[in-house]
Formats: structure tokens, sequence, C-alpha cells
């Protein structure tokens, strides 16, 4: 397996449109979990299957104390699902789990389509084109 296909990353999408790719650790559930805690700001983390080669990771608490509507999310999962609530708060995007259950990172290929599909549903600004003559 080449360094490309090595499933050792994660993407966090944030509540306000951004999102951010991150190490997904090999070091077991422990690593895992001080992951996730980090990446979500979270102190109770609950896993929802999107398919079987996707995890959405949230905060367990995120609807009982307001957490702002993660759109990315909710339309992520409608994707794969029939959706049936809205997901709150940052979340974190993972691959499924291998025969052991240990859940899986993502590949570059894996990420780099679900960047694309967040980029497609999700309203961007990107910046124009500066003049480099001085004003």
């Amino acid at each position: 397996m080449t360094t490309e296909q090595k499933n050792n990353h994660a993407l966090i999408l944030r509540t306000n449109g951004e999102f951010e790719i991150i190490d997904w650790p090999a070091t077991g559930a422990r690593g895992h979990l001080e992951t996730l805690y980090r990446a979500i700001d979270c102190n109770a983390i609950d896993a929802v299957d999107i398919s079987p080669t996707l995890t959405m990771w949230l905060n367990d608490e995120g609807l009982i104390t307001g957490a702002p509507l993660n759109r990315s999310a909710t339309i992520l999962y409608a994707l794969y699902n029939e959706p049936t609530q809205h997901y709150v708060g940052n979340v974190v995007i993972t691959g499924g789990t291998d025969r052991h259950g240990e859940t899986l990172g993502l590949t570059k290929d894996e990420v780099a389509t679900l960047v694309e599909m967040h980029l497609t549903f999700i309203p961007v600004t990107v910046p124009g084109q500066r003049d480099r003559r001085e004003s």
C-alpha cells in the first residue's frame, strides 16, 4: 500500500461551512477518541454510520446544548440515506471499520471526493484574481 492509499486522514466539517483535513492516528481506540474529542471540542461522542465506508462523529450533547446546525453534515448524510434529523455542531468524518471493529481513516482520494461534494453543496466565496498593479 502506497502512502497515498493509506487511510490516515479525517475530515472536520464545521458549522460555519469551513472544513479541515486532519491526521487520523493509527494508535488504536484511545488515540482515536482523543483526536475526536479535540476536533469536535466535546466530552461525549456519538457515531452515525453514513455508509459502510463513512462514519460521522459528532457531539452527543449537541442537540441538548443548542449547537448550531451543520448544513454540510446534514446534506452529506442525506446523500446516502433518508434524512431523519438535522445534525448540529462540528463533525468529523472517518472511514468505516475494519474486520476488528477499528475505525479507519480516509484516503487522500476519499478526502478529495468529500471536499468536492462539500464545496458543491455549500456556498463558498472564492476570492477573485488580484491585480498586481499598484494603485
